[in-house]
């Protein structure tokens, strides 16, 4: 930036150099329109275009080059940018174009998951059925021999009622007293 105002400057004082004879001219007559004063000015311009242009090449062609050095490597490393942006851009197209297959597979492997996960459950339910059934066969058998067992107790209680009141009714003194006498005789032959 400094090195641009410097040569601005420069180029200013070279102009006003250049304007200062035709400024002191105005005055004066029109001696200028002589053969002399066409060489001298012809002069003048000559001096100051070689000072413009001298200036021009001294300080302002580092300054042009450095300009266009910076100029040129921005266009490389734009290029280089663009080229990486492009590689990304194949990249992600083939990312995309694996996309639809990869959604197709995944699906797929739902699908089967979801199958093997229905069976899993189907499998699950008939075995835990079977074994409710199995619980309740044999709930069914126990409660089969439970009731089978309070019949015989209640045809026996009935058996012993209908004996007992069969027994009273044949039951007469003089057979009691049978019954009695053979009693004692039993006793007696077990004590001896």
């Amino acid at each position: 930036m400094k090195r641009v105002a410097r040569v601005l400057g420069l180029l200013a004082v070279f102009l006003l150099l250049a304007a200062w004879p035709v400024l002191a001219q105005e005055n004066e007559t029109p001696a200028a329109e002589t053969p002399t004063g066409y060489i001298f000015r012809w002069l003048n311009f000559a001096i100051v275009f070689l000072g413009i242009a001298y200036a021009a090449v001294k300080w302002g062609g580092p300054y042009f080059r450095a300009q266009a050095e910076e100029i040129s490597g921005k266009i490389a490393e734009g290029a280089r940018a663009r080229e990486a942006a492009e590689r990304q851009k194949k990249d992600i197209e083939q990312k995309l174009a694996g996309l639809d297959d990869e959604i197709n597979r995944i699906r797929e492997e739902g699908k089967r998951d979801q199958q093997e996960e229905t069976k899993r459950l189907h499998d699950l339910a008939r075995s835990e059925a079977e074994r409710i059934e199995r619980e309740a066969q044999t709930e069914i058998e126990a409660a089969g021999r439970a009731a089978n067992q309070e019949l015989k107790v209640h045809a026996a209680r009935l058996a012993v009622e209908r004996a007992e009141a069969l027994l009273r009714k044949e039951m007469t003194p003089q057979a009691e007293a049978g019954l009695f006498r053979a009693f004692v005789a039993e006793l007696d032959r077990s004590v001896n």
